[in-house]
């Protein structure tokens, strides 16, 4: 009995460490994190104001404003959500309720994770030849939505597969037995319960989508521009245009990289106040479906 309590003793001191390590490390990233937005805030926190936020970019720092790059961003982000997230929640439910196990399947499960881990250069370089030279969109606001639509693609499938493999095999078993077809449980039944975690991964994609700035280059978007996209409301019917689809685009990444390229340190506090919107911005989105999320397990009942 005695060699059994050291060992019992031994595996609680592990466990002790481990949890130790584990606060040190969560320390570590949240201070790492802190001290970065306050850098930040220092810096370009007095920038911000009405003009700066409504005005167009100029030659003079005093002057320059950040208006065509975050409406940019969002209409991008519209793009991008579009896309990825019906078309992954509809493949990892196909992939998980309905394909069958065999090899075909098991090598599409290992390209779209190889896929997660791909370098967004990669996606720019590829989607460049593909969107925007041979489907002759050039450098739109639709070759950018959807080149990062397919980059965080993988993350939303796996994110919704895992989903729906949380759900007791139960709840499953119970919907068929009623009569159910598959279809009616994965609609009424296994969508409902498995919607908080797709939505977790939606939120990590759009997150990652929101601050990539390779393949937007690549795909030709612009670091100075003058003027907005076409307004996608209409005073006349049918009272929607799409012409914004094909505008020329900025996003905030970009313009911070380019205020930060320049010699004068007046354009770096620029950049700095950038951040701080672009922070802004993706805890916004964050938090909005965050809530979502919330209201959708709140209406759950096992």
């Amino acid at each position: 009995m005695s060699d059994m309590h050291k060992i019992i003793a031994s595996r609680k001191r592990q466990d002790r460490l481990f949890a130790v390590l584990g606060v040190v490390c969560t320390l570590i990233g949240l201070a790492t994190l802190a001290a970065l937005l306050v850098n930040l805030a220092v810096d370009g926190l007095a920038r911000i104001n009405w003009q700066f936020l409504t005005g167009f970019p100029s030659r003079f720092a005093a002057k320059s404003g950040i208006m065509p790059a975050w409406v940019g961003s969002l209409l991008v982000m519209l793009v991008t959500m579009l896309t990825a997230v019906p078309v992954g929640v509809a493949a990892g439910i196909y992939l998980e309720e309905y394909a069958r196990k065999n090899w075909l399947t098991g090598l599409i499960e290992i390209n779209i994770s190889n896929l997660a881990a791909v370098p967004s250069i990669i996606y720019g370089i590829m989607f460049l030849t593909l969107f925007v030279q041979q489907f002759g969109w050039g450098p739109s606001i639709r070759s950018a939505g959807l080149t990062l639509a397919l980059l965080v693609l993988p993350i939303v499938v796996v994110a919704t597969r895992e989903a729906l493999r949380s759900i007791p095999a139960t709840i499953r078993e119970a919907a068929l037995a009623l009569g159910a077809t598959k279809w009616q449980t994965i609609r009424h039944h296994l969508l409902p319960y498995s919607a908080g975690g797709i939505a977790t991964g939606i939120i990590i994609a759009m997150s990652r989508a929101v601050g990539e700035t390779a393949p937007l280059i690549t795909v030709g978007a612009l670091a100075f521009i003058m003027s907005l996209p076409p307004s996608p409301i209409r005073s006349e019917a049918p009272y929607v245009s799409l012409a914004w689809l094909n505008s020329d685009f900025t996003v905030l990444p970009i313009q911070m990289f380019q205020w930060v390229s320049h010699a004068k340190h007046d354009f770096h506090i620029n950049a700095a106040a950038t951040g701080l919107v672009l922070v802004v911005l993706t805890l916004g989105l964050n938090a909005v479906a965050i809530t979502i999320r919330y209201r959708m397990r709140r209406n759950i009942k096992w």
